[in-house]
């Protein structure tokens, strides 16, 4: 209902802005905690907090006065070492949680990824039923994976309601991560293609996964039924991994990927550079992991009926779609005026 106060974490990232905007549209009163002080959004009404959410007491203030929050900020793994994305992704979840409870706040959707139940084998049309697998080879998909159990767990602890939305590959406007990669990497000669380029995915476009939170946020104030459980949301529309990809690089004004290795000898090297590159302090991950080459060569798509189903959610812009408008305010001058990553979600 409107009128709400609603706390977004990471308001400033990719997926935190759309939210933000779909809830001004709507007439909430938003606020948002992020890494940085962010002007284009106090300009249109948002209250900006800079926030750190290993600050445990910091987010308790935060979460004064607030309804509902969405829970957007990530560190995704790229640049940073473990202990930050620990301290963020975990951590700070963790705190707060600790904080809506402490402060009364009823609702409280998380953003997960569809990568924490990913064990490297294929996931064709898997529901919510899924286990999480034994072991990780991804720190962020580790870390989204604690942050997602201690959400759910939290759920009817203190009046508190939760949710947690798995989205998958999140691409459209105002990417800070997905695309930027994907282009760094084609640039420097090194997209190849992993497998037999016969896997599917899902997508998520960012739009779609912005409804999907309110739809969430919604529901959870008048269908308790739907608290405590994660919900996977794409666009219920595989694309075939390397077709989607190519096509978009072309659109994007990029070759397509014309080389190719198997998935056996891409985990193998995978295996070699996780080791080679802390021993090389090298920093960020190495150009190949295990965990990457099982992405690129595995099907890995969802069953959407949950959402569908209990949350409503439809995806209202089609892939197609969302390629265009990806592919049109990339020609307008890339990411530039686009939030810095602060809620990528692979």
């Amino acid at each position: 209902s409107p009128h709400m106060k609603t706390l977004v974490t990471g308001g400033g990232g990719f997926v935190g802005r759309y939210v933000v905007e779909r809830l001004l549209s709507r007439g909430d009163a938003v606020r948002v905690i992020g890494r940085r002080p962010y002007p284009e959004l106090s300009a249109l009404g948002v209250e900006t907090r800079q926030v750190d959410l290993g600050d445990a007491a910091a987010v308790s203030e935060a979460c004064e006065g607030v309804d509902v929050v969405h829970h957007t900020a990530a560190c995704v793994e790229l640049f940073h070492p473990a202990v930050t994305l620990i301290r963020t992704n975990v951590d700070g979840t963790r705190h707060l949680l600790d904080a809506c409870r402490r402060r009364g706040v009823a609702r409280l959707v998380f953003t997960s990824s569809a990568s924490v139940v990913f064990g490297h084998t294929d996931q064709q049309g898997v529901d919510e039923s899924v286990p999480y697998p034994a072991r990780y080879t991804n720190i962020y998909a580790r870390t989204k994976a604690q942050a997602e159990q201690l959400v759910l767990a939290a759920n009817g602890q203190g009046g508190l309601r939760t949710l947690s939305l798995r989205p998958h590959l999140v691409f459209g406007p105002r990417d800070t991560h997905l695309v930027p990669n994907l282009l760094s990497v084609s640039r420097a000669g090194r997209l190849v293609q992993v497998g037999d380029g016969r896997n599917k995915v899902d997508v998520t476009y960012v739009e779609n996964l912005a409804d999907a939170h309110l739809l969430a946020a919604d529901r959870l104030a008048d269908r308790p039924d739907v608290a405590g459980r994660a919900y996977f949301v794409s666009q219920n529309d595989p694309v075939d991994a390397w077709q989607f990809l190519g096509d978009l690089m072309e659109r994007l004004g990029e070759p397509r990927p014309t080389r190719q290795i198997s998935y056996r000898r891409a985990s193998a090297l995978g295996a070699c550079l996780e080791v080679l590159w802390p021993l090389l302090r090298r920093p960020g991950l190495p150009p190949m992991t295990r965990f990457l080459a099982a992405q690129m060569a595995k099907s890995h798509y969802f069953d959407g009926s949950a959402a569908r189903r209990l949350l409503g959610y439809e995806p209202r812009v089609s892939t197609a779609e969302g390629v265009d408008r990806l592919a049109q305010a990339w020609s307008r001058g890339g990411p530039a005026g686009g939030p810095q990553a602060e809620g990528g979600q692979p």
